[in-house]
């Protein structure tokens, strides 16, 4: 009547680990970077036709790039809820899309 299976037994079977992996980290740096350059090539695009826009002046005001980003920014995120208000970066669903460049200071 009742068969022991493992999402049965115990509950979800796939679980995320508590710690991102070195590749994980390695994609996401390379992420960071691709959208670093990107942004880069906007604007040197703009400058070439003597334009600006103010969505990428304002991107270079607040968003810190890759290399000027501490560990903890990168793989990590703030959440109210935890106990050190930090939580890794992949658990957060979809996070290979969302920017998550600025955390609140002195978390």
């Amino acid at each position: 009547m009742f068969k022991a299976s493992s999402p049965l037994f115990s509950g979800l079977l796939w679980k995320i680990p508590w710690r991102i992996s070195q590749p994980q980290k390695a994609r996401q740096r390379k992420r960071l970077r691709t959208v670093d350059r990107v942004v880069d090539t906007i604007s040197a695009a703009l400058a070439r036709n003597g334009q600006k826009a103010r969505s990428v002046d304002r991107w270079y005001r607040e968003m810190p790039r890759e290399e000027e980003m501490l560990p903890k920014d990168k793989y990590t995120l703030f959440d109210k809820k935890e106990k050190t208000y930090r939580k890794g970066i992949h658990k957060l669903p979809k996070w290979t899309r969302v920017s998550q460049r600025v955390n609140p200071p002195g978390f």
